[in-house]
């Protein structure tokens, strides 16, 4: 056993000298957000992050309780195309459940890890205005409607200034994604896309989206069917086939923003999978689905 141990660190040496002072944008959410187990494996493989010189920042979902909190308050959560509809109501829910709950457990459980972690929102700095988004068009039993998704953004600038600064003091910002347009108004972002806008803006070295789901699955009920590599150019076609469908949609299109502005590699991952974090970006095999563009093939 202790050979096996001394093997996986001298196949992991590699990987932190590459990977050493650089930024890694690490989206948590799906079962990490309800599962107080899992969430704390993750938050210690972050801190250990920060600790071999890598600088980790996280930008939080919170889907699943979300909708938890909506049902209990006699709400039906609705979608479009992986996106949240957003009345009034839910938009004080999401705020209420991001900022106020997870992201300030996030930060204690950095802390009990010994890291030191820094809660923030869009409004933070103005780090994230945004936009609301259009009208969608979607089908409905054959015909085409419109859809008015409520207070839905979508990034128009990231700021980096704040985040530079507290990663320069050592800090792992934690980001709950509740964005603010230029009127004020706050603006739910779906998590992955943002992530993805944030770690182009910091030319992060890999973006890290973290789900319910080991990578892209050509069969969602066969765990075998796992696509480990795409490019940019394999994005529409998979949409277009259906095999990139639903909340899948935002992740992989989050990813291919922030792959096109300059990140290298981005990784969509099992985060229920205990250290599959630690394993995909340490290990030669990896464990989930890789997206890249030219020039930096595998």
């Amino acid at each position: 056993m202790s050979l096996k141990r001394e093997n996986v660190l001298i196949e992991a040496l590699p990987y932190m000298q590459e990977f050493y002072d650089s930024v890694m944008v690490i989206k948590v959410g799906g079962n990490a957000m309800v599962n107080v187990q899992v969430m704390e494996d993750i938050i210690k493989d972050i801190v250990l992050l920060r600790f071999v010189g890598i600088k980790p920042v996280i930008v939080h979902g919170g889907g699943p309780e979300i909708t938890e909190k909506m049902t209990r308050m006699g709400k039906k959560a609705e979608f479009v195309e992986g996106l949240r509809i957003t009345d009034d109501e839910t938009l004080e829910i999401a705020r209420m459940v991001l900022v106020g709950n997870i992201n300030t457990k996030m930060i204690s459980l950095i802390g009990k890890a010994g890291g030191k972690g820094i809660g923030l929102t869009g409004h933070d700095g103005r780090m994230i205005l945004a936009r609301k988004k259009a009208v969608q068009k979607v089908m409905v039993e054959g015909v085409e409607t419109e859809v008015d998704i409520g207070w839905v953004g979508e990034s128009e600038v990231i700021n980096p200034e704040i985040l530079r600064i507290v990663l320069e003091k050592g800090y792992i910002p934690v980001i709950s994604p509740i964005a603010v347009d230029v009127a004020g108004n706050a603006l739910n972002i779906n998590a992955d896309t943002v992530a993805g806008d944030i770690a182009a803006a910091l030319s992060a070295k890999k973006l890290i989206l973290m789900t319910d789901v080991s990578g892209l699955l050509r069969d969602m009920n066969d765990l075998e069917s796992r696509i480990s590599r795409i490019t940019l150019d394999d994005v529409d076609p998979l949409i277009s086939e259906g095999i990139i469908r639903g909340g899948m949609i935002p992740k992989i299109k989050g990813a291919a923003v922030a792959v096109k502005s300059g990140v290298e590699r981005a990784h969509i991952i099992n985060g229920s999978v205990s250290h599959s974090m630690l394993l995909e970006l340490f290990t030669d095999g990896g464990v989930g689905t890789m997206i890249y563009g030219p020039g930096f093939e595998p």
